[in-house]
């Protein structure tokens, strides 16, 4: 029996908007006992937090160990790769628990590691800051490098966006953890103690959800409810096992 490795945002919700078909599937999952993890590059909320995000939108028996966040892999990462335990940090606090369970230390100068997540309350002082700590030597590590982030049917400046402009200014290449870097999957499969061949990838965008697992040589289904659809895949030469347009095809009676 595979474990689903469940992407949330454009695949589950849109922001504070349920996608069709989304509770079913999941209500179908557990009803049947197939195993799921949620895979999530939103690095945004705590396990507690992305639990009563699910359960406000009317899933049921969403536990918190259900998700695996960018965040988790992040500093997980860290902290098997390096001795270091200094960090400044860009996010906000799903990322900031998951360093603090780590046992990471936040300071304001001689930081070890800048850590960026997205962050909606930070600024141009807050961004000049992590520059500064990038150029002294601190190592730059990216929890996940999203140009978009679905957002009521809208899209919002992912977490890339601010990768991508401290690498601009900084010259300095950032560590990028999430998906599609085979980073988080090879965290979570050591974490969970999986296998590639025992999981199957499930979202809604080709760079990252799509890419991770076509790259990786793993399974992997596309559902046309966020950031691509059909038409994107020939595009960026992504290509999925399978596509579907709603997540109640999955459903089998």
């Amino acid at each position: 029996m595979k474990t689903y490795l469940i992407d949330l945002d454009g695949t589950m919700y849109s922001g504070n908007t349920n996608i069709d078909g989304a509770r079913e599937f999941i209500a179908y999952l557990q009803e049947k006992g197939f195993p799921y993890i949620f895979l999530t590059n939103n690095a945004t909320r705590t396990k507690t937090q992305a639990k009563e995000h699910m359960l406000n939108l009317g899933f049921k028996n969403i536990k918190e160990d259900d998700f695996f966040t960018s965040a988790i892999a992040t500093a997980k990462y860290i902290a098997k790769n390096y001795s270091e335990r200094k960090c400044f940090m860009i996010g906000e606090s799903g990322l900031e628990e998951a360093l603090k369970e780590e046992n990471f230390i936040f300071v304001e100068d001689k930081a070890d590691f800048v850590v960026v997540g997205l962050d909606r309350k930070a600024n141009y002082t807050k961004y000049s800051e992590a520059l500064h700590h990038i150029l002294a030597g601190a190592k730059f590590i990216a929890t996940n490098s999203d140009r978009l982030l679905a957002n009521n049917g809208l899209f919002d400046l992912g977490n890339g966006a601010t990768v991508n402009m401290l690498e601009y200014a900084s010259g300095v290449e950032a560590i990028k953890v999430g998906k599609p870097y085979q980073t988080i999957l090879n965290i979570l499969l050591e974490d969970k103690n999986l296998k590639k061949e025992d999981i199957i990838l499930l979202g809604d965008n080709l760079e990252t959800d799509i890419k991770l697992g076509y790259e990786g040589n793993i399974e992997t289904i596309m559902v046309c409810s966020g950031v691509h659809d059909e038409n994107d895949i020939e595009r960026l030469k992504v290509y999925p096992t399978k596509v579907i347009k709603n997540l109640r095809e999955l459903i089998k009676e």
